[in-house]
């Protein structure tokens, strides 16, 4: 791939560290159509790594592919390894009780459940839920511990659906859209919570927004028609408008806002 960096951007101290994640020639048909085609990066283990590209890259189908969320009319190739796990022949469940967290686009909160049945559902079996952490990061939640999650608006359901995330120890979370359809305020509130979390876990982010990546991520791969079109400094991407734009379609106004 021309004018591409292979692997993650690296400082001095954390040059001899392992990835948390590798995913190689990661292949994915559903219903017949090659949706990835051989998909290949590492995720950090420490910060924020970013997905992007445009709408129907594949960017959500490599999250579901690493978590084990395929249709089931869905063939996957490959190998995806979590450190030295192999994750591809694992259900999800084992794979979330091994420490991978995941908060899906739609956040698929259960309406019907209030905060508490919400976030208690969450809770892995043998293990301490942290609910501190949680109402220390979203004190919103603690408020509305009582009300249904149907009745909380978008900013609150996401709130909700990463602190299911975070009630849990993790080895790694995968975010998909966190800031979609939110209010400016509540997306600065999402990326600050987002921000502090990376500082004690990994982050493979899918993200629209962005503003957003530049403040939280530190290496990008950037997914074109199913493959990798570029991986490296994520900064770095978003400061070359016309790589930013051959890649992704947008502006320089469109990166800083």
């Amino acid at each position: 791939m021309p004018g591409s960096r292979t692997g993650q951007s690296q400082s001095g101290d954390d040059s001899a560290t392992e990835p948390i994640l590798t995913v190689e020639e990661l292949s994915v048909r559903i219903a017949g159509l090659h949706i990835l085609q051989g998909v290949s990066f590492t995720v950090a283990p420490t910060g924020v790594t970013v997905l992007l590209g445009r709408n129907g890259v594949g960017k959500t189908t490599t999250l579901r592919a690493v978590v084990g969320l395929t249709p089931r009319n869905g063939e996957v190739g490959g190998a995806v390894r979590m450190g030295a796990e192999d994750l591809l022949t694992r259900p999800t469940h084992r794979l979330v009780r091994g420490g991978l967290g995941y908060v899906p686009e739609d956040r698929c909160v259960f309406a019907g459940l209030t905060v508490a049945e919400n976030l208690r559902l969450a809770e892995r079996r043998g293990s301490t839920p942290a609910y501190d952490r949680v109402y220390a990061l979203f004190p919103e939640l603690d408020r509305r511990s009582r009300q249904r999650a149907g009745s909380l608006s978008g900013g609150q359901q996401q709130m909700l659906a990463i602190g299911r995330v975070l009630i849990n120890d993790n080895r790694l979370l995968l975010v998909d859209e966190p800031t979609k359809g939110l209010a400016p305020k509540v997306v600065t509130e999402v990326a600050e919570v987002l921000q502090r979390v990376a500082e004690s876990v990994p982050v493979l982010l899918v993200e629209q927004n962005l503003a957003v990546v530049r403040r939280l991520a530190r290496d990008a791969v950037v997914l074109d028609a199913g493959r990798v079109a570029w991986t490296g400094d994520a900064k770095r991407l978003l400061s070359e408008a016309a790589l930013t734009k051959s890649l992704l379609g947008v502006g320089s106004a469109e990166v800083q806002h």
